[in-house]
């Protein structure tokens, strides 16, 4: 096949080549078929394939999020979901999958974390590298992502990262160096932000020295979208493809001049155009070139899959006196509230990470399948959790008198009469991706709403760029700037301010809503540069004030116990945000209500699905907390499973949980600085991240360790062994003992620090893990094989990979924290590697 790239290379012509560097359109690659080449297909995202539509399109199988894939600590698990990924990918007509997304949890408030495995680089890498394995295996292609140092969505596009080279290539590139490595990912992604002042996609470190170079990596590097910077910087470092298309960079006049004034080389083009081409010979694209309809396949096999990874993801932080499991037998005849967020199925984040689910199973849903007709089960909202206005709908008349809005385009910056109208728009928002509205255009959005209550109901705004709202003919609202970020209001988590407007019943109202493209102030807008966008909320007064908390807290009272469901919802968590608070939203109605309801009934357990640690300020009030993450469409079940005891909580924690933000390792220098219109963020703290800071500091400053979670189970770990060979290799053994009279199952994890503590260096580090299943009363033996290349740190000054000889400690636990067995081990003399 690689004749054949090279016959089809020569034949194409200087603008053939340069029309293959970019997509044809927002997920489609560019053919020639005069020349035998296929368009392929690409899709989002890493925990379903969604297919081309955003919003409400072909239904898509929703696996769990990765952080709580990552934690199962399940290489296993990961590598059954990369194949599961890849026939879900199959039925949407694509052949490249976009993720996984593995960059490290550097901020409790990263508003993708979620989307990525953990702050630990050996744990992301192993199972990212299965899920890469699981997809390629059935000939769909991994694209791991975002390369690198993609840790906060503030200013994504244009943030500069001031990163030390140890830190990055020992935090940042690890999981990225792991899944290369050991899974060859046929294509990379690259990170919106800039590191130490040099665009990921035009950078020459990460992309020549050490991808290309250093890793000895072939293959099909693409910008994030609209993350292509620019025409020959981009070339030359070693971005192959730029999306979405239509290109902004890479049109022909712009290259060739290039070409031209000898800042590009027609030898790179051909080296770009290469591996596009094999690219499409990797996934099977000249094979069978067809790109067919996408379908909708509710495959029973990925139902249970998704079942079981989650089940497995769920951690037990908290269950005090055992007060769970609710066994069916414990709990017949009784009444129990499920209060919250009990009724909404919180199944995956916000933005690439979101689709279109087969179905979607809440909590309530899944309890009730549990539990049958043996329990009474009562709901209460109790919080008011929503982040933005619903648009406004009901009672709306466009100006040709039908129900509706009446759309109007017009030139941008013009009066005069409309060049397009279009009737019948259901609400009051415009998605300019949706709509399909050429650039450089006005967008006016009008119609006539007659209340059907009086009251000084509330209202909200926002727009890509600039957004005006009027009713009877007066200003009530105007955005004069565009939106900090527009991927953000695309994927709903912009903020609005809510402002109050009096209507009385049955009057008329004229409300017309003025949009434009962004303008040029900042760098931000991307893909959606010269794109209008707006979406105008609504709330009737009786129902924003309505008193919540009451109903709940009495409701509860009366109950034999209370199930609180907090989390975020994807407006709240979600890609083009960081998080607004380290308590839950909104505006802490949620807190308030788990701390009202624990004064109320002592059987209170907290359900909390969020992606990132939270403040939990009632954590003492509360006997049981379980953390449920994004576990995916079988969220309602999965959980129920870990209520009823159907399934043993076997999750740990991928992530270390601070007791407050402020003592998290980022906390001074997140989301940084902005001076003269450039955000830069400094990574002051190196390696120092997660469990690494927090081992040098006081435990009282952590809530629940790295590593940690409980069980139904009484699991422990007995004499540690360590051996060492002549090649510098370790094989390290343990017993996991199961005392309890239940099947279980823990992880074993191995850490290796410096028995003479250094200030330069971690107290220790993950070097390997395992997760063994025990029956009851049974015990096995565990073995992990360990390189000294797992704990070797990058000195700057050499710029190399070096062991120091001396003493190290192997420490066996089952978490950062709770260390069961230590074995000292002598490494004489220092160690220069080539990792």
């Amino acid at each position: 096949m690689t004749t054949k790239i090279e016959t089809i290379l020569q034949s194409l012509t200087i603008e053939e080549k340069v029309s293959l560097l970019a997509g044809r359109d927002f997920w489609e690659t560019v053919p020639i078929p005069s020349k035998g080449v296929p368009a392929i297909k690409t899709s989002d995202g890493p925990n379903g394939a969604r297919g081309a539509i955003f919003n409400g399109g072909t239904r898509a199988a929703c696996f769990p999020a990765a952080i709580c894939s990552a934690a199962t600590w399940n290489p296993d698990l990961s590598r059954r979901i990369g194949n599961a990924l890849a026939e879900e990918t199959l039925t949407k007509g694509a052949r490249v999958l976009l993720g996984p997304t593995m960059c490290n949890h550097r901020h409790p408030l990263g508003g993708r974390n979620f989307e990525s495995f953990s702050e630990d680089p050996l744990l992301a890498g192993k199972l990212s590298a299965q899920v890469v394995n699981g997809l390629q295996e059935k000939g769909v292609a991994a694209t791991i992502k975002h390369f690198a140092a993609n840790e906060q969505e503030t200013k994504r596009l244009s943030v500069d990262e001031i990163i030390s080279e140890r830190a990055l290539r020992e935090i940042y590139m690890k999981p990225f160096e792991i899944s290369i490595k050991e899974a060859n990912p046929w294509a990379v992604m690259t990170a919106y932000n800039k590191i130490n002042g040099i665009h990921c996609d035009s950078h020459p470190l990460l992309l020549q020295k050490i991808l290309r170079g250093e890793w000895g990596w072939n293959g099909l590097v693409m910008s994030d979208w609209g993350g292509t910077n620019s025409t020959a910087g981009a070339l030359n470092a070693g971005l192959d493809l730029e999306m979405p298309g239509p290109t902004r960079h890479r049109v022909t006049e712009a290259v060739t001049k290039a070409i031209k004034d000898g800042l590009l080389s027609e030898a790179t083009i051909d080296e770009r155009v290469r591996n596009i081409l094999d690219l499409i010979t990797k996934v099977g694209g000249f094979d069978n070139p067809e790109i067919p309809p996408e379908r909708s396949v509710d495959n029973p096999a990925h139902r249970q899959l998704i079942r079981e990874a989650a089940g497995q993801g769920i951690v037990l932080l908290k269950n005090d006196n055992g007060i769970l499991p609710l066994s069916k037998d414990q709990v017949k005849g009784k009444k129990i509230a499920l209060l919250g967020l009990a009724k909404e199925a919180l199944i995956h984040g916000g933005g690439s990470a979101s689709l279109h689910a087969h179905y979607r199973i809440s909590p309530w849903d899944g309890l009730h399948s549990a539990y049958g007709d043996s329990v009474q089960f009562v709901f209460a909202k109790g919080a008011h959790t929503y982040r933005l206005l619903p648009p406004l709908a009901s009672h709306c008349t466009g100006l040709d008198g039908n129900s509706g809005w009446t759309v109007e385009l017009l030139k941008h910056g013009k009066t005069e009469e409309p060049i397009q109208v279009a009737h019948g728009h259901k609400e009051a928002s415009f998605n300019p991706l949706t709509e399909k509205f050429t650039k450089l255009k006005d967008v006016h959005l009008s119609s006539t709403f007659i209340p059907d209550e009086t009251g000084s109901h509330y209202l909200s705004c926002s727009g890509i760029g600039p957004t005006k709202v009027f009713i009877n003919g007066k200003l009530v609202f105007e955005q004069k700037g565009n939106s900090e970020d527009g991927m953000a209001f695309l994927l709903g988590g912009n903020p609005e301010k809510e402002f109050t407007f009096p209507f009385n019943k049955d009057e008329s109202y004229k409300i017309r809503i003025e949009s434009s493209p962004p303008t040029d102030e900042n760098d931000d807008t991307g893909i959606l540069e010269g794109l209008p966008g707006f979406r105008m909320g609504f709330m009737k007064a009786t129902e924003h004030d309505e008193d919540l908390l009451s109903k709940a807290v009495d409701i509860a009272r009366d109950c034999d116990y209370a199930i609180v469901f907090t989390g975020h919802t994807p407006v709240w968590e979600t890609e083009g945000q960081d998080q607004i608070s380290f308590n839950l939203p909104k505006d802490g109605s949620q807190d308030k209500l788990v701390d009202a309801v624990a004064s109320a009934n002592p059987n209170i357990i907290v359900v909390n699905s969020t992606g990132v640690a939270i403040a939990m300020p009632w954590l003492s009030k509360v006997p049981s907390v379980v953390q449920a993450w994004f576990p995916g469409q079988e969220a309602g079940n999965a959980i129920a499973d870990v209520i009823s005891g159907t399934t043993n909580p076997s999750g740990r924690l991928p992530i270390s949980w601070p007791k407050r933000i402020e003592y998290s390792p980022a906390y001074s220098n997140f989301p940084g600085q902005m001076k003269d219109g450039q955000l830069t963020v400094r990574y002051d703290e190196g390696v120092f991240v997660g469990y690494r800071h927090y081992d040098r500091i006081s435990a009282h400053a952590v809530q629940f360790p790295f590593g940690f979670g409980l069980s139904y189970t009484s699991l422990s770990l007995k004499d540690g062994l360590v051996t060492q060979d002549s090649n510098d290799k370790f094989k390290a053994t343990i017993t996991a003992v199961n005392t309890s009279r239940l099947q279980g199952a823990t992880v074993v994890q191995l850490y290796v620090g410096r028995k003479q503590r250094s200030q330069e260096h971690p107290v220790k580090t993950l070097v390997a893990f395992h997760k063994v299943f025990l029956e009851p009363g049974k015990e096995q033996t565990v073995e992990l094989l360990v390189s000294i290349d797992d704990f070797a740190y990058f000195d700057e000054g050499s710029g190399s990979w070096k062991v120091d000889g001396g003493q190290y400690v192997f420490s066996f636990g089952q978490s950062s924290v709770h260390i069961e067995s230590s074995v000292t081990v002598s490494i004489g003399g220092d160690r220069q590697l080539k990792c």
